[in-house]
């Protein structure tokens, strides 16, 4: 080293990725270190000597095509490399959005291809390149996944059926591939995955006629991380946060994984050096710091919204014209005649799951808030904490307090919805009034949480889920199994035995310990102690809608019109909302419901509260002034109660949850 601005080179690299591998992903890392760099930008160069060593090793014997069982293995390794590589690929993610989430992404993308077509032998080449495509395309993540998916599904169009590749087939498989990736994006940017997945296919059509396969492909590889290294070059964004494109960093860990496969080397001993914990924090500088917070992209276009069609002859061109009506940005529209999944960054998810359903059926709807995202990275807590979206929280403190909130899903006939991010409260209830068909609610599907587990886990050390009551719904459990799958020894699913306004106030606590920086048994303990002292009661004005749902007999009401009664419920210590009381009529309802919610509590205790309201803001206004009248409250936040409720107890009802603030009086 002579003092002049070298790239690191790729033993450095990957003695960087063990260092992060070994250690607790942002534990003790400012933000700036949170998009470490994997290669250092001062101009980049890359360290040919370095490359040339790594690459240079002699095969085992020569190869001069590829068998079914040879790909199938060599895929296995190269996905397997990304995988490992994941909380890289995430540190130095900041186009098109800083949000720290391309490693989660593509390590999703192939890790659906790794429990579908590369757990199964394959009649030929060309078949398990289709069912390697079809899967990458079901199981897309992200921009970079959506584009890798992309990739291989225009592979497997170009091979057919072919029973193995030789370097003919596999020189117009890769440019098709790379085609197809550039033709699903609405507007191709150079510096990205795009750049180096080109290189590799100019490559090796450059190189076509080599006699061996391993030494052709890894010298294709050399001309890749050459434009690997370039992609700063290509976008300011990269050059200032001194990193490369982290999709195309991924796709150079999938190419690499391949030629070791290949070239049949076993471990990392090739990339040993050493590398001092300081000049790795050099990395971090404030500069990247800057960066990051700077590349927060479009406030309009916050949502990064997923679906997959399904249907019979789907006309991309059309599916393009019709998402670029609303104006979306990072818009990916990839797949098949018969499968297309499509990815865009928009204001609001819905329109753009609307104008997919004319295509065909949808599947796998997602929306991730890439601005909770930025402020997870940013927030540099010891534990993460999320909740559900059957938590009735106050908007203002989901941001403040870094909560992360994964949406039920509701469903009106034959459309499907994220709850409070696909349709907001106030839509649920006015499709309520006017549906032939009564809603359903349904748990968040594993993969829900675990998308969200794993990006979380990938910035800080634990986190805590606050679930819905394991007594009136499965959400628990899919929380559950994702947190068995992704990290169990790190993530803590705590059940509120509650939900609504109840669920929301054990989330609020858990999230104010952890900004304070407790650890995850301190908040655990305190939510335990806290949860049987958490009341939720709740009013429902009509008992229509819960008859028609079976939580109430349908006889109970004709009887409680004929009585004019007004039924109270109360979530149990079982965490089961049952019916305790009523009200005769309805006349000033939410003071008389106030009266009663007091009468249950200690007056000499301070309270915290939240009222939720079903479609009733003045009632719901109403019922706080009285309580605050009544109680000594510390904080009474007024909310809209969401479907998980609102479902079952209609329009009009009224919820009241109140938690212990501090000890009693004397």
């Amino acid at each position: 080293m002579d003092g002049r601005p070298l790239g690191m080179s790729l033993s450095e690299m990957h003695e960087a990725r063990e260092r992060l591998h070994q250690g607790v992903p942002g534990q003790g890392q400012s933000a700036s270190l949170r998009c470490i760099a994997a290669w250092r930008i001062g101009p980049i160069a890359a360290d040919s000597a370095v490359m040339n060593a790594l690459t240079s090793q002699p095969l085992m014997q020569p190869v001069r095509r590829i068998s079914t069982p040879a790909l199938r293995r060599a895929l296995i390794a190269g996905a397997r490399r990304v995988i490992a590589d994941r909380d890289v690929l995430n540190r130095i993610n900041v186009f098109p959005v800083a949000d720290g989430d391309t490693g989660n992404n593509m390590a999703f993308t192939l890790g659906t291809v790794l429990a579908g077509a590369l757990s199964r032998r394959a009649v030929n080449a060309g078949e398990l390149l289709r069912q390697v495509g079809a899967d990458a395309i079901d199981g897309a993540r992200g921009n970079s996944g959506a584009i890798l998916a992309q990739f291989l599904q225009g592979m497997s169009e170009a091979v057919g059926a072919l029973p193995v590749l030789d370097t003919a087939s596999l020189t117009r498989a890769v440019r098709r591939g790379a085609d197809a990736a550039r033709a699903a994006l609405s507007e191709p940017r150079e510096g990205t995955i795009l750049s180096v997945i080109h290189a590799f296919a100019d490559a090796l059509q450059q190189g076509h006629g080599h006699r061996d396969i391993g030494s052709w492909i890894h010298h294709a590889l050399l001309r890749t991380r050459e434009a690997l290294a370039d992609t700063p070059k290509q976008l300011a964004v990269l050059q200032k946060a001194g990193v490369v494109d982290a999709g195309a960093q991924g796709f150079v860990d999938l190419i690499e994984g391949v030629v070791e496969f290949i070239q049949q080397r076993r471990g990392d001993d090739a990339f040993r050096a050493d590398i001092s914990a300081a000049e790795l924090d050099d990395l971090a500088d404030d500069e990247a710091a800057a960066a990051h917070r700077d590349a927060c992209g479009d406030p309009e276009h916050r949502w990064c919204s997923e679906c997959l069609i399904l249907g019979d002859s789907i006309d991309r061109d059309a599916v393009r014209t019709r998402v670029a009506a609303l104006a979306a940005s990072s818009v990916v529209i990839a797949g098949s005649s018969t499968r297309v999944r499509v990815h865009a960054h928009v204001r609001d998810p819905q329109p753009l799951f609307e104008a997919c359903a004319a295509f065909g059926a949808l599947e796998g709807c997602k929306a991730d808030d890439m601005y909770a995202q930025q402020r997870a990275v940013a927030a540099g807590t010891a534990v993460a904490i999320v909740t559900d979206s059957a938590a009735d929280l106050p908007l203002e403190l989901i941001e403040r307090l870094h909560i992360h909130v994964v949406p039920l899903r509701i469903n009106f006939g034959d459309r499907d919805y994220l709850d409070k991010v696909s349709l907001a409260p106030s839509e649920f209830y006015a499709k309520l009034r006017s549906a032939e068909v009564l809603p359903r609610t349904s748990q968040p599907p594993p993969g829900d949480f675990r998308r969200q587990f794993e990006f979380l886990l990938a910035h800080h050390p634990r986190l805590v889920y606050v679930g819905l009551s394991r007594a009136v719904s499965g959400t628990l459990q899919a929380a559950e199994s994702a947190a068995a799958r992704v990290d169990g020894g790190r993530s803590d699913v705590f059940d509120s035995a509650n939900a609504a306004g109840g669920q929301a106030l054990l989330a609020i606590a858990a999230a104010e310990l952890a900004v304070a920086g407790a650890d995850s048994a301190a908040i655990l303990g305190a939510l335990e102690r806290l949860r049987p002292l958490t009341h939720t009661f709740a009013l429902a004005r009509d008992v229509s809608h819960a008859v028609r749902g079976g939580r109430v007999p349908a006889w109970a009401k004709p009887l409680a019109e004929w009585l004019g009664l007004t039924p109270i419920a109360r979530v149990s210590v079982a965490g089961k909302l049952r019916v305790v009381s009523a009200l005769f009529g309805s006349k000033r309802a939410p003071e008389r419901f106030a009266r009663y919610v007091a009468k249950r509590v200690d007056r000499g205790q301070r309270w915290r509260l939240i009222v939720g309201h079903c479609d009733s803001p003045a009632d719901g206004a109403a019922l706080r002034e009285a309580l605050v009248r009544l109680l000594d409250c510390e904080s009474a936040w007024l909310v809209e109660t969401g479907p998980a409720v609102g479902a079952h107890a209609g329009p009009g009802a009224l919820v009241v949850s109140l938690q212990p603030f501090s000890t009693p009086r004397s």
